[in-house]
């Protein structure tokens, strides 16, 4: 298994994750078989290791609620979507103030060439 997280999370080294992400939902996969899906509890770390906490998944019998990662290793947070809405929005302002430019250069080109005749 080879898990790249989903179009709506985008990637984050697992190493430059702090207490800004908790309570965030991440994905990742711990090791080849599995994949976690969560909300961080807590983060620590050393030189090499990033040791993540889950808020309520651990106490079954397959879940554990604490895995440990390589700091290099990519784990996946849902996209903010406030900050994808403003972006989405931003973009479709861009192209409505094209096409009304593009709409006024036609009504002019039009003007000017009923001037002509």
């Amino acid at each position: 298994m080879n898990y790249s997280g989903s179009q709506s999370e985008k990637p984050v080294a697992a190493g430059d994750l702090d207490r800004s992400h908790i309570g965030q939902t991440v994905s990742f996969q711990p090791n080849d078989f599995t994949v976690v899906f969560g909300t961080l509890a807590g983060v620590a770390r050393t030189d090499a290791q990033v040791y993540l906490s889950l808020q309520g998944v651990g106490g079954g019998t397959h879940l554990k609620d604490e895995y440990d990662l390589p700091v290099g290793q990519d784990v996946y947070l849902q996209l903010d979507p406030l900050s994808s809405a403003g972006k989405t929005l931003s973009e479709a302002e861009r192209v409505i103030k094209e096409k009304f430019d593009e709409i006024k250069k036609n009504l002019r080109d039009r003007e000017q060439k009923t001037d002509a005749e």
